[in-house]
């Protein structure tokens, strides 16, 4: 085992707070090990602190001040079981997750997984809960860079902005979200174009293309419609998001009210009720029940309770 003086160095280290030299002696001790023989703790030793590496890089990551407010950065922690889509549509987000764990077996045939993924459909249909999904069952930081505000603040300097956010994909893992995308990704034919605009629309089409890095990049528009037809070959994967099925309303109904008795709640019918609208809106009412249930000190949910949120989440349309 590790000597003494070698051992109360280590707690040394990690009482100031020195990483570099804590990794250094921790990596002495892993040598120490393996010229006793025991090259299996060796080895585990030096996985632990690589691991350790990589996650302190994932996680202290410095965006410049200017790109303050702009990237938001989330741990999240959805499952793939949670996330409630058409089978289709759930085969081929279960595909990207494959190939980016199968990453360097692909690569070692000249092959690469499948990360620039564009996302469309009307608000509320998923695409920012797959984003939070992917990010979670890999184990990365899911950093959404809100393009809107972009625009908005930097006019003018925008292009220069997307470089800042490429370099920084370069240079850290995660799962990059630009959100609102059609802000830069606008049809560059359109009568009513903005020469900026097609410069930061041109921009953005260099960088992704150049982009080398292993992170997975999201574009997520609500109005596929307004995009340049240059951007779809951009991607590895295009996903298209519609309101879900009656068979989905029913399941995703049930996933969030599990933790909940149902009180003469029948699950076609409260399906049925939900006719038209997003899972968004499905989600915000079942939680609306939930809440006023834990309120009322009920441990039901009745299909009244479901079927008045509904409505009320459909009138506000």
């Amino acid at each position: 085992m590790a000597t003494a003086e070698q051992l109360k160095s280590l707690i040394r280290s990690h009482v100031d707070n020195d990483e570099e030299r804590f990794n250094t002696l921790a990596l002495q001790v892993a040598a120490h090990e393996a010229r006793k023989g025991r090259s299996n703790l060796a080895h585990e030793i030096k996985s632990i602190i690589e691991k350790a590496k990589v996650d302190h890089k994932t996680k202290c990551v410095k965006f410049p001040p200017e790109l303050s407010g702009l990237i938001l950065t989330t741990e999240p922690s959805i499952p793939f079981s949670k996330l409630v889509l058409a089978k289709s549509q759930k085969a081929r987000i279960e595909r990207i997750l494959h190939e980016y764990r199968q990453k360097e077996v692909l690569k070692s045939h000249g092959l690469l997984h499948r990360r620039k993924i564009l996302l469309s459909g009307d608000p509320g249909t998923g695409k920012t809960l797959t984003a939070s999904v992917l990010a979670s069952e890999l184990g990365l930081p899911l950093r959404t860079i809100q393009v809107d505000r972009l625009v908005t603040k930097f006019m003018g300097e925008t292009a220069a902005k997307l470089r800042q956010i490429f370099d920084i994909i370069g240079e850290s893992r995660g799962v990059f979200l630009f959100d609102e995308f059609d802000a830069i990704g606008g049809d560059r034919g359109r009568e009513n174009d903005v020469g900026e605009m097609r410069r930061v629309l041109n921009a953005f089409l260099q960088f992704i293309e150049s982009d080398e890095s292993d992170n997975i990049i999201i574009a997520a528009t609500n109005h596929p419609s307004l995009l340049d037809k240059a951007l779809f070959r951009r991607f590895d994967d295009v996903l298209s998001y519609e309101l879900p099925a009656k068979g989905e309303r029913s399941r995703l109904i049930k996933n969030l009210l599990a933790n909940f008795r149902l009180s003469q709640l029948s699950l076609d019918k409260a399906a049925e009720a939900a006719k038209d609208l997003s899972y968004g809106d499905i989600d915000m009412a079942c939680r609306d029940s939930i809440k006023d249930s834990i309120l009322r000190e009920k441990k039901t949910v009745t299909l009244k309770q479901v079927v008045t949120h509904l409505e009320e989440r459909r009138s506000s349309y």
